[in-house]
């Protein structure tokens, strides 16, 4: 399953780092975090805990905008 993280706060490549290191540490989570896009794109594999990834998002020093399914090409 996909997810996409909307992310606020991140200005730099060292706050896209430490976002993305913050969420890959979290198990079954793969994260790709896109700096211009403001946002990550989540992998999850196993039992999806949102509350953990907004966790890990805050102790990071970046704030939590949304969070919705990434749809596929025709939406699904």
């Amino acid at each position: 399953m996909k997810k996409i993280v909307e992310i606020k706060g991140m200005s730099c490549q060292h706050c896209q780092n430490r976002v993305e290191t913050a969420l890959n540490s979290l198990p079954g989570i793969t994260a790709q975090v896109n700096l211009k896009k403001g946002q990550a794109v989540l992998s999850v594999t196993g039992d999806w805990n949102e509350e953990a990834v907004v966790k890990a998002v805050t102790d990071a020093g970046y704030e939590v905008v949304s969070v919705s399914d990434k749809k596929g090409l025709f939406g699904r």
